[in-house]
């Protein structure tokens, strides 16, 4: 398997992602892109429910994953807890994604900004 440098949101949207111990903590569900750097923001992880139903999503930074060829997946260093406290929205909602937002998704996994 070759690694390309590059890949579509849509391959991106469904991937898996777990944390340092292996455990899968949800898939990605879509991704955050800031309009004027045209950097990726966020990596909006879905998360909990059954078959889909009653779940929530957790904005993460996109700064913190990182793709594992082995996992085929990413993996963010966080566990399970930490990510129950995080950030969160309905799956049928969308926050308003103002930079004081985002900034504020950033500080609680104390991720650096801009980054």
């Amino acid at each position: 398997m070759s690694l390309h440098p590059t890949i579509s949101s849509s391959k991106v949207e469904g991937t898996a992602v777990y944390n340092l111990a292996g455990e899968k903590l949800g898939t990605i569900d879509d991704l955050v892109i800031d309009k004027r750097s045209g950097l990726v923001r966020h990596a909006a992880l879905a998360f909990g429910g059954f078959l889909g139903l009653g779940s929530d999503t957790f904005p993460l930074p996109w700064s913190m994953l990182t793709y594992d060829i082995e996992k085929d997946g990413y993996v963010v260093n966080l566990d399970m807890e930490q990510l129950k406290t995080g950030p969160r929205y309905a799956k049928d909602e969308s926050p308003a994604w103002s930079e004081d937002y985002s900034r504020g998704v950033y500080a609680h996994y104390g991720a650096a900004w801009g980054v």
